[in-house]
């Protein structure tokens, strides 16, 4: 079966960042290629320069025997593309929107009808053909971009996430579409998405990137015999396994690298800088003569009232609860002797008439 797509040494450089480096693989006719990686791994940049879209720093690209920066108007005579934002008119309908784009990719305007019509009904999107685009749900703009990718039939779809916004009911149409489209054998599909049980279902192949890099590109069961040794595991375990350093995966050549995670080796590595002891110079300085035994060791000089406080929690608390305490015996003993000097007063007040009165009798 002829190749369709052969990405070779596919670079995109920003300034000194790599978003997609030296990324290489090929696609034969028919098949559908599971697109994975984190966010910022170089999934829609790959996408935009298979499309035309984007310039690559280096390397080289063909779809269908065409070179994707020699011949852009020929591939994208061939390709069907749904980016992440459907590229849609708002102030369109549904109808008018896809008759722009038939006339855009060249669909003859005896067939023109017939394909629209197709279109909508593949997408499901015939019941709001008359609407404003504007007026749609994001679930249904979705749709109309899907349908547009659709339009004409084209031998190659690069999908970005297709099911996003959609409802549940909406994401099986979608994924019975792209099943159908890919049981044709007509059509070679790259679909991007988040969604492991997606590329399980609907891919025969799977490319996973990260940071730029190429982690693996094989089938799901290679994966699984390069990875697992032929034990049976879920997409979901194999791509953890990969994006987290924890597998290697045979190169080109045929050698395997080494997992980047050391634990999976099971091996600590000891840092200098914080587990080896400190060195202690035990020499003395020129200043300060070194103490002999017979010599007393002086007292700690008291810390400054402005230096560091090295005392301790406990040491704190107690102060503080010595501190109350005194102050609650100055506090008691005050107020014992102000009453003191009021009986003292009042004494002296109940004498002084008696006094008096002993005196005039005299």
């Amino acid at each position: 079966m002829a190749m369709m797509i052969e990405v070779e040494g596919l670079t995109k450089l920003y300034r000194e960042r790599a978003a997609v480096n030296a990324l290489s693989f090929e696609l034969k006719a028919g098949e559908v290629l599971g697109f994975l990686g984190p966010n910022g791994a170089g999934k829609t940049t790959t996408m935009r320069m298979l499309t035309g879209f984007l310039p690559p720093t280096s390397g080289t690209a063909r779809v269908a025997g065409f070179d994707v920066f020699e011949s852009p108007l020929e591939v994208k005579r061939r390709i069907g593309y749904l980016p992440e934002q459907p590229p849609v008119y708002l102030d369109m309908t549904v109808r008018d929107y896809l008759a722009f784009c038939a006339r855009i990719k060249g669909v003859h305007r005896r067939d023109m009808r017939r394909e629209i019509e197709r279109a909508l009904d593949a997408a499901r999107v015939a019941d709001v053909q008359e609407r404003l685009i504007g007026n749609l749900s994001k679930g249904y703009r979705q749709r109309v971009g899907l349908a547009q990718a659709i339009l004409g039939a084209p031998p190659v779809l690069i999908l970005d996430e297709p099911t996003v916004g959609l409802d549940p009911v909406q994401i099986i149409e979608v994924r019975s579409l792209i099943r159908d489209l890919a049981s044709s054998g007509q059509h070679t599909i790259i679909l991007s998405t988040h969604i492991l049980s997606e590329v399980t279902e609907l891919c025969q192949k799977v490319l996973i990137l990260k940071s730029g890099e190429k982690l693996a590109f094989d089938t799901i069961e290679g994966l699984r015999q390069q990875i697992l040794e032929g034990r049976q595991a879920s997409l979901e375990e194999l791509y953890l396994r990969l994006i987290e350093g924890k597998a290697s995966v045979a190169s080109a050549d045929g050698d395997a690298t080494a997992p980047t995670d050391a634990r999976m080796t099971g091996q600590v590595t000891a840092s200098p800088a914080i587990d080896a002891p400190k060195a202690v110079d035990q020499k003395p300085s020129p200043a300060q003569p070194m103490a002999t035994s017979a010599a007393p060791e002086p007292d700690p000089a008291p810390a400054p009232k402005n230096g560091p406080d090295v005392r301790t929690d406990a040491d704190r608390v107690s102060d503080v609860q010595a501190d109350a305490t005194a102050q609650g015996d100055s506090r008691h003993a005050a107020s014992a002797a102000k009453s003191d000097a009021i009986e003292a007063t009042t004494d002296a007040d109940k004498g002084a008439p008696t006094d008096n009165r002993a005196q005039a009798a005299d």
